[in-house]
């Protein structure tokens, strides 16, 4: 596949968005990953929002680690700004970027193994800090690119394809996530485009640090009985707590929904997350609860999706250091170098 070309010809028929652009103008390289490989799916739906969203695509900064899903963002948005970096530097590299250039819209795309192992501190502390991106994790639960090994996300009981039993603990970034004070977190399946569309166009739109875990079976490795992270088992335990669409500000649309409770949740940006609650007494809005949540009906065995927190209010980076509106990278010398007698009277304060 590697050597085939995708055309670059667009049926006349595809509908534009705003900006005048198909999906298609948001797709990127053939895949080389395996045929029904979830992460393709997670692509895809990248693509989708990123369309629904009328994003310019030069205005998008993508960026990865290593592994299996870290080469997915050159399956998508190809004329967006692009950068690999090394296994488990993802966090750190975007945080870079994003101080410099505070305009751009920042997506990392990472895997269980260059964020939960490697990367772990990364992921913390890019998490607490709050920078305001959109962090996936395509979750597979195991080590594709190396023949299958255990992840630190796998559960404990699992069984690899080959029967051996992981008697360790997995990591749940999702709970991590949560109390390193991100503001949107959310979980969602491959194999639910309904529900993971609407959910990366709303981390998309939201200011902070958004987090989705994104349960993505490995078809080669890790899809078979006695795993936990298969298509058949994420199918059978998943428990969404609620479904969700984005209401963009400038627009206003309906939503047509099962019957339950609609609740709305106005964003910093002006944008409308109309949640559906499919879970009694779910509340989104409380960190404390969502955690416990999650533990409760971990320890059922079910696979919690959804949005599990949204802060609406929430600070980011640029914010909390006070640094100005003008990125970084466009102010002049004589605005990045104060002068002696600017040097002096800091000096003098730290005296």
């Amino acid at each position: 596949m590697t050597y085939i070309t995708k055309p670059r010809l667009h049926h006349p028929l595809l509908t534009p968005n705003a900006l005048g652009y198909t999906r298609r103008d948001y797709e990127g390289s053939v895949s080389t990953l395996c045929a029904g490989c979830g992460h393709d799916s997670i692509s895809s739906a990248i693509i989708q929002a990123a369309y629904e969203l009328d994003l310019p695509p030069h205005r998008v900064a993508k960026l990865s680690g290593i592994g299996c899903s870290s080469k997915t963002p050159d399956y998508f948005l190809s004329a967006s700004h692009g950068f690999n970096t090394v296994h488990g530097r993802m966090p750190s590299v975007l945080t870079g970027a994003n101080l410099a250039n505070r305009d751009l819209i920042y997506l990392g795309v990472s895997g269980d193994g260059d964020s939960a192992s490697i990367g772990l501190g990364q992921f913390a502390h890019s998490i607490r800090r709050g920078v305001n991106m959109l962090y996936i994790v395509e979750n597979n639960g195991v080590y594709g690119l190396t023949k299958g090994q255990f992840s630190a996300t796998s559960d404990k009981g699992s069984k690899s394809r080959k029967g051996v039993v992981n008697h360790d603990a997995g990591v749940d970034l999702v709970s991590l996530a949560l109390q390193m004070g991100a503001t949107f977190v959310a979980r969602s399946f491959s194999g639910d485009k309904a529900q993971l569309v609407p959910l990366i166009k709303a981390a998309l739109a939201h200011r902070g640090a958004a987090f989705i875990d994104c349960i993505s079976p490995c078809v080669q490795f890790n899809n078979h009985p006695g795993s936990t992270k298969s298509y058949d088992y994420v199918r059978e335990h998943n428990e969404a707590v609620n479904r969700m669409d984005l209401v963009p500000a400038r627009e206003a649309i309906t939503v047509d929904y099962a019957p339950g409770e609609t609740v709305p949740v106005t964003q910093h940006d002006g944008s409308v997350l109309r949640l559906h609650k499919l879970a009694e007494h779910y509340d989104p809005s409380d960190r404390v609860g969502a955690m416990a949540y999650l533990q409760a009906r971990q320890a059922l065995g079910e696979i919690v999706t959804g949005l599990l927190f949204l802060d609406p209010e929430a600070r980011d980076l640029h914010e909390n250091l006070g640094t100005v509106e003008t990125p970084l990278n466009a102010l002049a010398e004589h605005e990045l170098v104060p002068g002696s007698a600017a040097l002096e009277k800091i000096n003098a304060a730290l005296r």
